[in-house]
């Protein structure tokens, strides 16, 4: 068991190589037929949005996601491959949805989509990821259109729990002749404002 929770954490899919860049810290639950397991993954970002803007005004918010790599073996355990990640970012206090968009990434075997989910962006990233595979997230761009005077709009990730996750995704793992599965729910832990834009 504590193998195979090793196994999990060194996994670390949104686990960048190290930069200078703020890196955003994940709570992870991994839900197996070896029970659950609590894990952590780091992701760097970089995220820019104007310091001011004036009310009633389309802005810009862009959320660059920094390269990755998948592990291919831990601990005797294969990681097969990742399927079905998806992370979200709620649209902003003060601020209204206008777009989105998405640009570059690499490596992810699929055409990453972006959409609205009641008042969270969500980009989807259907995979499959291979195990041992250099990756990159796309950069993400919202368009908003800010609110009134003397406010401010925060770009934060979404989550605030296992059961309210901002980051969620599918780990096809082998060890020994036992293939399986794994969903894994992540929430932001902290989370800090990525972006600060102050109406005036």
């Amino acid at each position: 068991m504590a193998t195979y929770c090793s196994f999990v954490v060194a996994l670390a899919l949104l686990a960048p190589t190290p930069t200078a860049q703020p890196v955003a810290s994940y709570a992870c639950r991994a839900d197996t037929k070896f029970g659950r397991h609590i894990l952590s993954l780091r992701q760097g970002v970089d995220a820019k949005a104007p310091a001011t803007v004036r009310p009633n005004t389309r802005f810009t918010i862009a959320v660059d996601l920094k390269p990755g790599a998948l592990p291919s073996e831990v601990k005797g355990f294969k990681l097969q491959e990742v399927r079905d990640l998806a992370l979200r970012i709620p649209v902003p206090a003060n601020s209204s949805y206008v777009s989105a968009q998405l640009t570059g990434g690499s490596g992810l075997n699929s055409t990453p989509t972006v959409q609205l989910d009641g008042n969270v962006v969500v980009i989807k990233v259907a995979g499959p990821i291979p195990g041992g595979a250099s990756y990159q997230l796309p950069t993400l761009g919202v368009r908003l259109k800010s609110g009134r005077h003397g406010t401010v709009v925060e770009t934060k990730l979404k989550g605030t729990s296992y059961d309210d996750p901002g980051l969620t995704l599918q780990a096809k793992i082998k060890w020994k002749f036992l293939t399986t599965t794994a969903p894994v729910a992540c929430y932001p832990d902290p989370n800090p404002a990525l972006t600060t834009t102050t109406i005036r």
